[in-house]
């Protein structure tokens, strides 16, 4: 006689404790649990399994980052959670495409997220500007910056990368360096 395993949803404390401790295995656990009900969502109001995957994926980078800033209170069911940011997200992806009817099919209980979504993609925005004013900034500048904040490297390594007299110097360069960045962020529009 074989058992057919069937995956079941995580409790909601336990998969917000496992994305706090970074475990991969819930990440996984959660998107099979919830991923078919977002499959639903998304083939029933004009889109592809291509496209649920990306809103989901979308979805769980939202509930990771909320839940990672310390700040997240879950004040719903963790499935209702994910499920009405796939909501939200998929009704805007409908507009940009213009294939939203004015109407949209739901299957589960969702609650309004505006302000969660709408910080998401503000910090979206703010990372694609800083992203371009990186790309402008020019070398060395744009490594010394990426070696520092990104990679966590010493003034020392970057001292020694660069050839500068002392890791002093290297603190200047990156300080001038930081003042452009700046100057360039603020540029964009």
């Amino acid at each position: 006689m074989s058992k057919h395993i069937k995956s079941s949803a995580p409790a909601d404390n336990e998969a917000i404790l496992g994305i706090l401790n970074n475990s991969e295995d819930m990440l996984k656990h959660i998107y099979i649990a919830y991923f078919p009900m977002v499959l639903q969502l998304v083939l029933s109001n004009n889109g592809s399994e291509h496209d649920a995957k990306d809103i989901y994926q979308e979805a769980i980078i939202v509930l990771y980052s909320k839940v990672r800033s310390g700040d997240f209170e879950l004040s719903s069911k963790l499935k209702t959670y994910i499920y009405s940011i796939c909501r939200r997200l998929w009704l805007k992806r409908l507009n940009q495409m213009s294939r939203f009817g004015g109407s949209i099919h739901d299957f589960q209980e969702y609650m309004p997220l505006e302000n969660d979504l709408v910080n998401h993609e503000e910090k979206d925005i703010q990372f694609d500007k800083m992203e371009g004013a990186l790309n402008l900034l020019g070398e060395p500048c744009k490594t010394i910056i990426q070696d520092f904040y990104i990679y966590n490297r010493s003034m020392q390594d970057i001292c020694d990368k660069f050839s500068y007299t002392n890791a002093d110097n290297a603190k200047t360069q990156k300080y001038k360096c930081l003042q452009r960045l700046k100057k360039l962020f603020f540029q964009q529009k």
